[in-house]
């Protein structure tokens, strides 16, 4: 039991929050390309990407490894990245570290998606059981690619007026 639920609810739970997550981080960062920031969907990335991170350490049997090591880092790329929406509003300097932040915990979710996906799902397991095979380096490739492309439109074309 984690939290009053069984095992298998909870990893559903944490899968569930992982993928909005991942889906409103897509669509914020898309919005950030276009000089946007739509609030309420930019906090429902923050919380659950903040939640990925924190029920991953729920996990019984968690040892110092790439999921303990993603879910630190991602706690300490976000601790800046919400100090630059909600104290620094922005200014200056905390545009671009809330971009790269937020653009970096994208990416890291992402990884682990990719990395659970071959692992879990039952037509791409026999693509890359290693998970060092071309399909799962490619799908690793289009991530980074895709989210360092859109950061760096971000980065220049991000400019939201703030109330």
């Amino acid at each position: 039991m984690i939290l009053g639920m069984s095992l298998s609810t909870f990893t559903t739970l944490h899968v569930v929050i992982s993928l909005i997550g991942i889906a409103t981080g897509v669509v914020c960062l898309l919005a950030m390309v276009g000089s946007r920031l739509p609030t309420g969907l930019t906090a429902t990335f923050l919380l659950t990407t903040v939640a990925t991170s924190v029920t991953g350490f729920f996990f019984p049997n968690l040892k110092i490894g790439p999921p303990v090591i993603f879910g630190v880092v991602s706690l300490a790329v976000l601790t800046p990245v919400l100090l630059a929406l909600y104290r620094y509003h922005l200014a200056g300097p905390w545009r671009w570290i809330y971009i790269t932040g937020a653009a970096f915990a994208l990416y890291l979710n992402s990884v682990v998606g990719v990395v659970q996906a071959f692992q879990k799902l039952a037509f791409l397991k026999p693509l890359a059981p290693t998970q060092s095979e071309p399909p799962f380096l490619l799908a690793q490739g289009v991530v980074l690619v895709v989210i360092v492309g859109l950061t760096i439109l971000a980065l220049r074309r991000f400019r939201p007026a703030m109330t």
